[in-house]
């Protein structure tokens, strides 16, 4: 299966409508959370992001709520999209398990759509056959290195990896990370980031 995953657009159109020209070579769409900045603007590219008919997997980011991008996918009109969080779906026969916001709590403020990685431990409990995990946040002391060196993933997020081994983990937040690729065990983590990776997976057949 062939997937364009994608993260952190904060806004850039322009960046959305170059993977709308990509889709065309995938066959499953995953965005890894902040479309928005701040809490404001989420619908600027989910109204470009729209024009993708192929399956769309989203979680939202710390820059907007999972509310708020369940409303931008209304309406902006985008059919194919799911938005999870806490929550999974199967899209042609694999299944993906979804969590969004930054984990754990960032220093951001009150605006940042957080959680603990007690409230990740809950979010993430029912990832156990998923073969697809998309994250907003990396798991620790993977692709979560910021300009400064310090890691800043999260150690639920490791531990349901190492735990449930997922074929894939898509992931973002962490800009100076973005497009790297690192193995947890038989487990590909890719931090994702706004030009989008193509990504070509096998899955083994039931």
């Amino acid at each position: 299966m062939k997937f364009l995953c994608f993260s952190d657009l904060h806004r850039d159109v322009e960046a959305a409508a170059k993977l709308v020209e990509k889709s065309s070579d995938a066959d499953v769409v995953i965005g890894a959370g902040d479309f928005a900045t701040r809490r404001h603007g989420v619908e600027d590219t989910l109204k470009v992001l729209s024009s993708i008919t192929k399956p769309a997997i989203l979680v939202p980011g710390n820059g907007e709520s999972d509310s708020e991008l369940e409303d931008a996918v209304r309406g902006s009109g985008w059919k194919s999209a799911i938005v999870l969080h806490g929550a999974g779906c199967v899209v042609e026969g694999v299944r993906f398990w979804g969590v969004g916001g930054g984990i754990p709590v960032t220093p951001f403020g009150d605006w940042s759509y957080d959680f603990s990685e007690i409230e990740a431990d809950a979010l993430l409990a029912g990832c156990n056959s998923a073969a697809v995990l998309v994250v907003h946040s990396p798991p620790l002391d993977s692709v979560d290195h910021d300009s400064s060196g310090q890691i800043r993933g999260s150690q639920a997020i490791r531990d349901v990896v190492e735990k449930t081994k997922p074929r894939l983990v898509v992931c973002g937040h962490i800009h100076s990370d973005w497009e790297k690729q690192v193995c947890i065990g038989e487990t590909q983590v890719l931090n994702a980031g706004p030009r989008g990776v193509l990504l070509e997976i096998d899955f083994p057949v039931d």
